[in-house]
């Protein structure tokens, strides 16, 4: 992933100079999160948290609470299982959200690494952005998107995915102005 090179040598810089680093990324359903957070892993044997493992529980998905910014996402408990824990540098461990069965799998242990990565939307939730060293946003084109999203999710999760969850997404990205607080934004061509 050639055209990643620049927030690999970003990264570099860091790990030479840092006992830790965290990067989120952040961005587009679809635009290739989880790609690049594999891409990393593989590069430098990092930590990879993954947002999706955060969303509601079904029992917290109250009308109140999806009306917030980002409020899909439990980001109260990323921060408590996994942020804080990852500033203290201490090993720990935390149950990843399932939202296809709507229950938590087991347990997953870590072990603090010098590199930490988080991806998802709302990786750059307010109440999280503080603590990131580097700040990466993808984006991609709505027809690829919804391209993308079917080829991954199928129809049926295409509709959920139009009629609420990209506009969430939206809102959030734009009242916060997530893309413009990045140091790097990656288009979809550089997100294969």
């Amino acid at each position: 992933m050639q055209a990643y090179d620049v927030l690999c040598r970003k990264i570099d810089a860091l790990l030479a100079g840092e006992e830790s680093i965290r990067v989120a990324i952040d961005g587009h359903a679809a635009a290739g999160k989880t790609s690049l957070a594999a891409y990393l892993n593989a590069r430098y044997d990092c930590n990879v948290f993954h947002m999706d493992h955060f969303f509601l529980r079904p029992e917290q998905r109250k009308p109140e609470r999806l009306a917030q910014l980002g409020g899909n996402v439990d980001y109260e408990r990323f921060k408590a299982e996994v942020q804080e824990p990852l500033l203290a540098g201490v090993p720990f461990a935390y149950r990843p959200f399932n939202c296809r069965t709507g229950d938590f799998e087991a347990e997953v242990d870590i072990k603090p690494k010098q590199l930490a990565v988080v991806e998802g939307a709302y990786s750059l939730h307010p109440t999280l952005a503080d603590v990131y060293h580097i700040k990466v946003f993808l984006t991609i084109s709505p027809r690829e998107q919804l391209r993308r999203i079917e080829a991954r999710d199928g129809e049926k999760l295409l509709g959920r995915f139009e009629s609420e969850w990209i506009p969430m997404e939206h809102r959030y990205f734009e009242t916060c102005n997530i893309p413009q607080g990045c140091d790097f934004i990656f288009g979809e061509e550089l997100a294969e």
